[in-house]
């Protein structure tokens, strides 16, 4: 079977507190966008055998081993708990660019465990999905939900809100700039709001959200990497009624009016969609 895992947007990111477990508390409003993997998974016969775990990969290029891939670690995590769950084959084309800010890999791992839920018959409730999703991610339950939410804690904590931008068209592009995050973090300073994400979401006019809609991030980022701060002056030069980077970086968007959406030339690198 094959599915087709979908990226994500934050439309504004606060980091509100560190935790003491090392991570941090934020509040963000996750937005699902159709830039897409594919993702096909085989029932292995009875007869064929692998020494390793037959996973290959195409397209853009993942880092990292193949044992530490999202996808691989969604298996094997329900194979604990379902000691019966069928050898499977899987091969993951990937397009959502890696490391972006998209959620690409939090997607392929969650659209993995409903797959597997779906062709093996586990039984898996949504609650429980969600569960299994927090154990690879901070993003991943989100892909089990798939709807526009409203995030806390690490941003697993999720509250499905209403919100349909299907008016509009929104350009994302990303500059192929790997950001760190763990050194973004530390040019961070927590802050509670004065309004909460979801507040502005849902009750802000759309087109003042370019005042009070906010991505701590790009203060962090920002000045470590013009190149991603001129994406968004670009898109505001061409009339975008709204635009942010997308969680840490360092994919950037512009929102438009459907029927008013410019032309761009960005250098030939940089990954372009419009969705």
């Amino acid at each position: 079977m094959i599915v087709f895992p979908n990226s994500k947007l934050n439309l504004g990111l606060r980091v509100l507190r560190k935790r003491e477990d090392g991570y941090h508390d934020l509040e963000t409003f996750f937005y699902p966008v159709a830039i897409k993997d594919a993702l096909e998974i085989i029932q292995l016969g009875l007869h064929e055998h692998s020494s390793a775990f037959p996973f290959t990969q195409s397209g853009a290029a993942i880092k990292g081993q193949t044992t530490s891939n999202l996808c691989v670690r969604a298996y094997k995590l329900l194979k604990k708990d379902f000691p019966d769950l069928p050898k499977i084959k899987m091969h993951l084309h990937k397009t959502i660019p890696t490391g972006a800010g998209l959620g690409g890999g939090s997607a392929d791992a969650a659209f993995t465990l409903t797959l597997l839920n779906q062709m093996f018959h586990l039984g898996l409730k949504k609650e429980q999905l969600l569960d299994y999703a927090a154990m690879l991610g901070s993003d991943c339950p989100f892909f089990i939900i798939n709807k526009p939410c409203y995030a806390t804690g690490r941003g697993e904590i999720l509250e499905e809100v209403p919100l349909d931008l299907s008016a509009f068209k929104i350009v994302v592009v990303n500059p192929g700039i790997h950001v760190d995050t763990g050194l973004a973090f530390l040019n961070i300073t927590p802050a509670q709001p004065t309004q909460s994400v979801k507040d502005i979401i849902t009750t802000v006019p759309f087109e003042r959200w370019k005042d009070v809609l906010v991505n701590d991030f790009e203060k962090a980022i920002f000045p470590h990497h013009p190149e991603i701060a001129d994406l968004k002056d670009a898109f505001y030069s061409k009339g975008a009624i709204y635009a942010s980077m997308s969680g840490s970086g360092s994919t950037v968007y512009g929102i438009f009016p459907a029927d008013q959406v410019p032309s761009f030339q960005f250098p030939e690198h940089y990954f372009v969609r419009t969705v």
